[in-house]
């Protein structure tokens, strides 16, 4: 078991060091192709100040699709739109470990990725993405939860068996999902249920991850109710990094209002006492961020997460009462599912049921019966719940924040209209700070 423990720091340590000095660690995305490119990107990434780097594996390695992989590695490795490191191999996965100071994660998104976590272990690669609920619903059309609940099952027992001989797999839970207007207490609970299934495999160590919606406050809450939901349902054997995903919605054109909602992602994790931050770039409005790009997103991020802005103040009092609601409507979606014994057939059957939903969803095994909308402030609220169990004081509380915004301008406007501009705020946000924005050209 000691070949799999990583060269240089643990990706556990890097973690605990991140909350230990109260500077989430860093994170870029990053995944090409050819292998020699691949490292040669792992290696300029490693001397930018980030903390942990990142094997973004490629769709069709994603979708079980190998000889396809293996056909554009030899003919065409520059149209692979990740690394397929099942097609590469563990020797080669094992180089990229060892080239680079940094622990590595692989992201992917597949439903299926019991081939591709046997590589990544092989690999010497101990940080794994993903779970049975977060990596189908948002991705795929008709693959049954069933399925893949018991996929990810089989992944989580070996972590589990790993756990056992002192090697913690690091199981990050990709709580962002549709990743545009994304209620918290959705995102949480859905991670919250990956948690405990996984717990119960045996794992030792999880990063529940939020995705920036943008409104600091509810971001700040909702990043610090994942420590608060750890100790109250997954006991106190389990290990939980908060991770915040920076804003993943329609990024601003602007290379300095983009670099401006990076730092302000880095700022956000840091206040919310995320353990890890993963970093955007200001080319995400328009192209494929190549290694500049990525540099100058991770010098951004580590600004928002420096000291240098503790003069920064948020209302505490606020942020404890978004808080407070974030735990409360958590409760009411999991609390039914804990009870039950077969707590995997219970997500099922909730999906079922629409008890749980996630809304814009690409699967017809979920209802996206759930619209969300923006507060005044810019929080995200619940214009419908659909058929999440919410408590009546939860709604009313929905229903009142939101009638604070609405007047005669929503009145005339159409519900796609209002998703629509909710979705782009930033973009409006931009083109107000930067009035002149829509007179230039897309770089």
């Amino acid at each position: 078991m000691a070949e799999l423990r990583e060269p240089g720091p643990h990706i556990v340590d890097v973690l605990r060091m991140a909350d230990a000095t109260g500077r989430p660690a860093v994170q870029p995305r990053c995944g090409v192709g050819g292998h020699r490119e691949m490292l040669r990107l792992l290696e300029e990434l490693s001397t930018t100040g980030a903390d942990v780097l990142t094997v973004t594996i490629d769709s069709h390695t994603r979708l079980r699709q190998y000889a396809t992989a293996q056909r554009l590695l030899c003919d065409s490795p520059g149209d692979l739109n990740g690394y397929p490191l099942v097609a590469h191999g563990w020797r080669r996965g094992r180089e990229l470990r060892a080239r680079v100071p940094h622990p590595l994660q692989v992201r992917h998104g597949s439903p299926d990725a019991r081939d591709l976590f046997a590589i990544a272990l092989a690999s010497g690669i101990t940080s794994f993405e993903g779970g049975g609920i977060d990596y189908n619903l948002p991705y795929s059309k008709d693959i049954p939860l069933r399925t893949t609940l018991g996929s990810w099952r089989r992944i989580d027992a070996v972590c589990g068996v790993l756990a056992k001989d002192g090697v913690l797999v690091d199981r990050e839970l990709f709580g962002t999902l549709s990743a545009v207007l994304m209620p918290p207490s959705i995102s949480l609970a859905i991670t919250l249920l990956e948690a405990a299934a996984a717990a119960r495999e045996g794992v030792r160590c999880v990063s529940p991850a939020y995705p920036q919606s943008g409104e600091m406050h509810q971001d700040i809450a909702a990043l610090r109710a994942i420590r608060v939901l750890g100790q109250r349902y997954l006991g106190p054997d389990i290990e939980v990094f908060p991770v915040l995903h920076e804003f993943m919605g329609p990024f601003p054109r602007t290379p300095q209002y983009a670099n401006f909602l990076i730092m302000y992602g880095g700022l956000t994790a840091r206040l919310g006492r995320a353990s890890k931050v993963v970093s955007k770039t200001a080319k995400e409005g328009y192209g494929i961020p190549d290694a500049a790009a990525n540099t100058e997103g991770i010098l951004n991020t580590i600004l928002g997460t420096s000291d240098l802005l503790d003069f920064v103040r948020v209302d505490e009092d606020r942020i404890a009462e978004e808080e407070s609601w974030i735990l409360q409507e958590v409760g009411e979606l999991v609390e039914p599912l804990f009870s039950a014994e077969d707590l995997l057939g219970g997500v099922v059957e909730a999906f079922q049921t629409g008890r749980l939903d996630i809304p814009f969803s690409a699967s017809v095994h979920a209802h996206s019966d759930v619209v969300p909308a923006r507060d005044r402030g810019g929080a995200v609220r619940y214009a419908d719940p659909g058929a999440l169990p919410f408590s009546s004081a939860t709604r009313s509380r929905h229903a009142r924040q939101l009638s604070a915004r609405a007047g005669a301008a929503n009145r005339t406007t159409s519900l796609i209209e209002r998703i629509t501009r909710d979705i782009n705020y930033f973009l409006d946000k931009e083109r107000t700070v930067l009035p002149a924005i829509d007179e230039r050209p897309l770089p």
